[in-house]
């Protein structure tokens, strides 16, 4: 476990701002179409009501022990408006958040959570409109002793995530852009939006129908 001289890191890299606009615009569908798998969450990670605010920005990285919230509570005074708070979990048991956590997330520019593990109060985040996802709920709240850690690589619903990673979050699933590969991603999850934009469905479904029966014949199946 790092020291707790060391378990805080608020000096970070962040996207550009543009990059950041740039993803807010875009579903997870488009990106996934240009990223790998180890990109997307799994998804036992999920929106905890329907209709929910999408999400897009970057990642505030959370480990917390089992059965403690305190790094998550230290997290929200400490992230940056806009922001994606990303929690690795010690358990699913107890929740490491609650109504006045969120709401105060929401108050300091928090953009939602993102949680491997269960929150609480959700009717409060749902009321007030914060995005909230996790893998379920639980009533219970979670002790506030510590360990944990703030701003250092954590693994959330199988994904590794850095610090200033880009994360999307809406109805569809959860993405994590390496902050690295977040302009080329980008670019290319825009253009191929641009493209399927403009393609009529007669037209997707000409295309579709010659490569799915050319496949079909490649493999086989049709004489």
């Amino acid at each position: 476990m790092t020291e707790p001289a060391q378990a805080i890191r608020l000096e970070i890299p962040r996207p550009a701002p543009e990059v950041v606009k740039g993803f807010q615009g875009l579903a997870t569908t488009a990106i996934s179409d240009i990223i790998d798998l180890g990109c997307v969450m799994r998804y036992a990670i999920h929106p905890l009501w329907p209709d929910m605010p999408r999400v897009a920005g970057p990642a505030f990285t959370v480990r917390t022990a089992h059965h403690d919230n305190l790094m998550l509570h230290a997290a929200i005074y400490r992230a940056e408006p806009g922001d994606v708070i990303v929690v690795e979990a010690g358990d699913d048991s107890l929740a490491v958040a609650g109504g006045n956590v969120c709401a105060i997330a929401q108050k300091r520019g928090v953009a939602g959570f993102i949680v491997d593990g269960v929150i609480r109060d959700i009717g409060e985040s749902r009321a007030n409109g914060f995005p909230l996802f996790a893998r379920g709920r639980s009533p219970i709240p979670a002790a506030k002793e510590g360990p944990g850690e703030i701003n250092h690589p954590i693994r959330c619903g199988g994904v590794v995530v850095h610090p200033g990673d880009i994360v999307v979050a809406d109805d569809e699933g959860i993405v994590v852009v390496p902050l690295a590969r977040a302009p080329e991603v980008l670019k290319k999850a825009q253009a191929k939006a641009e493209a399927d934009a403009k393609l009529s469905l007669d037209a997707w479904e000409k295309n579709h129908r010659a490569k799915v029966d050319a496949t079909l014949k490649a493999k086989g199946y049709l004489g």
